[in-house]
């Protein structure tokens, strides 16, 4: 068996990966070409310079690296500068900028389909339509990448998104700058994937927008200044943890919008500084454990539906609004959570309040249906109204309460 073995290995032709390299003095002195050129398993090392090329196709197993982040310059042309249909390819280091803006056709830096187990990372995209788009690939990275949108994009027409993936699974997008584009991150029919460590903040829309994408996790990402903060819908499986959702003001704007998401679990983010910090509509079974709501105009609005949710262990500090409730009907759980607008009395000192808490203000259903009544908002008779719906409720369900609410916050992220 040994020297079967032997004679395998000593006449099987071995397949030797090249490295070519590029630059304005080597023999090749474009990526087109050496893309051409190249096989299987090769690397083509880009070197330092400008290089005006796009409509770069790879549809081999290659690795494309630049050193000092040489310059891909698409001047403004409507087409992208890789259009990627491959395996195992890798793509860093690379610069590219002037990326042409198309209202008939999606353009970017690196346009990848039906590609599997592959890695996008390091590379800076400036002044570009769309950053990077993913289409029917699985099993791919993208990290540490720097998207900049057009400098001319003025609405959601002019703009693209900075990382956008359509009927995808298993992606990871962690560490990424995404900032001027549509929406920072677009996820539409992406499932099992995870979107970690990323800055998505200015963007003209969304700074993560996703859509019929299941039982994917988002965690460590800052979500900051977008047009209308972060809109996640028609999904299920959900984790968002860690997340920090803050500064998205505006009359359309919430540091989290939620449409029609059913099993989710969404624990430990802030949402500091929003017109609203979750806006909830017809959701289900989601579980809202230790996050910090401070200085919101709504802590949590809920419009629609909204069945068998629990509210554990949050924080709520400081809101204009702690809760917005549009229904008589409640069949969801708020307990032990901290509100900094508890005026009950803890006599055992047992850290639970003796009293429970309504957090639901009468003002706050009057606002629902008059927007310009907020001019009251700090006035002696919003005071009053809302005291006596505390003590007799009429407008909001009698079981909307926190029946042990806690006098210190948990786990405070400002002392």
């Amino acid at each position: 068996m040994r020297y079967i073995l032997v004679l395998f290995l000593l006449f099987t032709p071995t397949i030797q990966a090249n490295t070519i390299n590029v630059c304005s003095s080597c023999s090749i002195k474009t990526i087109k070409e050496a893309v051409q050129l190249a096989k299987d398993g090769d690397t083509i090392f880009i070197k330092k310079g400008t290089y005006k090329e796009t409509r770069i196709f790879i549809n081999k197993s290659v690795h494309i690296i630049g050193e000092n982040y040489p310059v891909i310059d698409a001047e403004n042309k409507t087409d992208s500068v890789f259009a990627v249909k491959a395996d195992n390819f890798s793509i860093s280091g690379l610069k590219f900028i002037n990326i042409g803006m198309s209202h008939t056709k999606e353009i970017a830096a690196i346009f990848v389909s039906h590609s599997n187990n592959f890695t996008i990372k390091d590379n800076i995209a400036e002044n570009v339509f769309y950053g990077l788009i993913l289409q029917r690939a699985k099993y791919g990275v993208v990290q540490n990448n720097r998207v900049h949108g057009r400098s001319d994009a003025k609405n959601e027409t002019t703009a693209g998104n900075g990382v956008h993936v359509w009927k995808s699974s298993h992606i990871r997008i962690e560490q990424n700058e995404l900032i001027g584009m549509r929406d920072g991150i677009y996820l539409e029919f992406v499932d099992k994937s995870f979107i970690s460590n990323n800055t998505s903040l200015d963007n003209i829309r969304y700074g993560l927008h996703f859509m019929f994408s299941n039982h994917n996790e988002y965690h460590h990402n800052e979500f900051k200044n977008n047009g209308a903060g972060v809109a996640v819908m028609f999904s299920k499986f959900i984790k968002m943890h860690h997340n920090t959702f803050h500064y998205n003001w505006g009359t359309a704007s919430y540091g989290l919008l939620l449409k029609e998401i059913n099993d989710a679990d969404i624990f430990n983010n802030v949402f500091e500084q929003n017109t609203i910090g979750i806006n909830v509509d017809g959701c289900n079974r989601i579980n809202y454990k230790e996050n910090h709501f401070i200085r919101n105009g709504w802590a949590v609005k809920f419009t629609g539906g909204c069945y068998t949710n629990i509210f554990e262990y949050n924080n709520f500090m400081h809101n204009a609004f702690d809760l917005s409730y549009n229904s008589r009907l409640n069949d969801n759980k708020f307990e032990a959570n901290y509100w900094s607008e508890y005026s009950g009395y803890d006599l055992d000192k047992d850290g639970i309040g003796d009293v429970p808490h309504r957090p639901v203000k009468l003002f706050s259903y009057v606002v629902n249906k008059t927007p310009e009544a907020l001019v009251l908002l700090r006035s002696l008779f919003v005071d009053i109204i809302n005291f006596s719906e505390k003590v007799s409720p009429v407008f909001t369900p009698d079981n909307l309460l926190d029946s042990k609410p806690l006098t210190d916050p948990v786990n405070p992220i400002y002392e």
